[in-house]
């Protein structure tokens, strides 16, 4: 330790290590960066990060999982912000002057704003997104005809994973200017339906009874509130009826409705009861030079 004490510290080599400039100020002066501003910005990195870190980790220790989520994407967005904050304060307490760097390189933001315009219109749509609410984690959405589960939102994008287990990466602008079905939302449970014709001429209260013990037998289907069915239409060919339901997992709705047409079709061949199909009368008429004309009317 003694001998620690009585060396000869040189303290012109610290100082011209500590004022060497890396970025020259050039003939003219103005911006110009050394070793003890790098050093200043590491170190005013460094102690930001801890802080916004335990900042985090106060906010979001009694947090539920899906809220975690949503303030870790947003706080993610303000740390880029603290960080340009606290390098410009540091920079500008060491004395260098930021007005000269700033006016130069004026025309390069201005082309960089053009450019990530897009990005800057995800970003922001990110942030109202997770702010309002009106799309999280785990919730069953349609966009342009496709139905995913969201499984994660960041800030420039949202991700789903569709009924194909395939990987569906949605611009979070696209929230802001097309039309989103949220089925989840308000609650799980969501309605649905299936449709079937049965013949003319068949029992409708057998038909509505048998739809009815097909949706309260099918697993999957909630028992409340209760499966309904309704005699929707006198069609041309058939007597149109849907049996409605609810449901839990509007994600797996397909292999549901697939399900309890098995049953249906079974049950209606169980109780004599046909499904009809489509129907032409061809009426074949002579006239008066004996060539045969044809007319097609639907039954």
């Amino acid at each position: 330790m003694a001998s620690l004490l009585n060396m000869d510290i040189d303290w012109d080599k610290i100082r011209d290590f500590l004022t060497y400039e890396i970025i020259p100020s050039g003939k003219n002066g103005g911006f110009h960066f050394d070793t003890w501003m790098l050093i200043l910005a590491i170190i005013a990195i460094l102690v930001t990060t801890f802080v916004l870190r335990g900042i985090k980790k106060v906010i979001t220790r009694k947090m539920e999982d899906t809220d975690k989520l949503k303030f870790e994407s947003v706080f993610k967005f303000f740390n880029y912000l603290v960080y340009i904050i606290v390098v410009i304060t540091v920079l500008h307490s060491s004395g260098v002057q930021l007005t000269g760097l700033l006016t130069a390189s004026a025309a390069l933001f201005v082309g960089l704003g053009f450019a990530l315009q897009d990005l800057f219109k995800d970003i922001i749509a990110g942030v109202t997104i997770l702010i309002d609410k009106s799309v999280l984690v785990n919730d069953v959405i349609e966009m342009n005809n496709k139905v995913g589960r969201v499984f994660e939102v960041k800030l420039r994008s949202t991700r789903i994973i569709t009924r194909d287990d395939k990987i569906l990466i949605i611009p979070n602008h696209l929230f802001m200017s097309e039309s989103v079905y949220n089925y989840t939302q308000n609650h799980p449970k969501t309605r649905e339906n299936v449709l079937v014709g049965v013949a003319y001429g068949s029992d409708t209260e057998l038909v509505a009874k048998v739809l009815k013990q097909c949706a309260m037998d099918q697993k999957g289907i909630l028992k409340s509130p209760e499966p309904f069915v309704m005699f929707n239409d006198f069609a041309d060919s058939s007597l149109n009826f849907g049996v409605y339901y609810f449901i839990k997992d509007a994600f797996n709705d397909p292999r549901i409705k697939s399900a309890l047409r098995f049953s249906i079709d079974k049950a209606f061949r169980e109780h004599n009861i046909s499904i009809p199909f489509p129907q032409r009368d061809l009426h074949i008429i002579s006239n008066k030079s004996d060539q045969i004309t044809y007319d097609k009317t639907n039954d």
